[in-house]
């Protein structure tokens, strides 16, 4: 009697344990966001490097809440995204990265522009944002393989005249790796990267500089490399880089 009582009673608490349970019945997301990051001054892509220290666009869902909860998803290294997996919605839409923000708040939180986009996301909606990188870095040349080392040449210009953005230069790279195109501040061997910071980026602004790789790099193999540089500014709690292309680079 004991033992068929005990089972009742486990019978009892699965039974209510079930009749409980609460399923997600939603449909899977399938609504698409797609675009580009542009940037304003020559019309071309804006690179950055994958990943939250990159480029993110923020998503704020008000068809679901007046006070949603942000929602960001990262833009791939050549300034493009797409998102295939989004609910559908009225979205408040806005990128954040090496560039002038497209919502510009004041020291007491007023709103002084808003270029950011509110929007219903259903089906595919193709957007493309304009933005003013904080800095231009753009090669002098081709990159030059000497002793295995490779040397390359580059100029940093400012990107804006926005006067809140005209920071002083903290760091710039020569990244490099043997793996991978997809290289940056996320992706690259400290071994052969080449890094300038301190005085040696204070008075670089408009100026060939020469960069070259530290150390021998092995032959036989294949490099990827590319120069960043970045302000002495946060945006989203990170100080981003900007970028120019990626190139390739093989050592005999």
């Amino acid at each position: 009697m004991r033992k068929i009582g005990y089972f009742l009673v486990v019978s009892f608490i699965l039974l209510g344990t079930v009749s409980c349970q609460k399923f997600d019945n939603y449909e899977e997301p399938q609504e698409t966001l797609k675009g580009a990051i542009i940037d304003k001054g020559t019309q071309k892509p804006f690179l950055t490097e994958t990943g939250n220290n990159g480029v993110r666009i923020k998503l704020m869902e008000y068809s679901w809440s007046d006070n949603p909860t942000p929602y960001y998803f990262t833009v791939k290294q050549d300034g493009t995204f797409n998102n295939t997996k989004i609910f559908k919605g009225n979205y408040n839409i806005e990128p954040e990265g090496a560039f002038v923000p497209l919502v510009l708040k004041g020291g007491n939180g007023q709103v002084l522009t808003d270029e950011s986009i509110t929007t219903d996301i259903k089906g595919t909606v193709t957007l493309n944002f304009e933005v003013e990188p904080f800095l231009r870095v753009e090669y002098v040349g081709e990159p030059v393989v000497e002793d295995k080392k490779i040397t390359i040449q580059a100029k940093i210009t400012r990107g804006t005249n926005h006067v809140d953005y005209q920071q002083q230069i903290s760091d710039v790279y020569l990244f490099i790796n043997g793996s991978s195109p997809y290289v940056g501040n996320n992706n690259f061997d400290d071994r052969y990267d080449k890094h300038l910071s301190g005085a040696a980026v204070n008075d670089i602004l408009g100026k060939v500089i020469t960069l070259t790789t530290e150390g021998e790099l092995p032959a036989g193999r294949t490099y990827y490399l590319r120069v960043g540089a970045r302000i002495d500014k946060d945006i989203a709690g990170a100080k981003r880089y900007n970028y120019a292309e990626v190139k390739t680079v093989s050592i005999p």
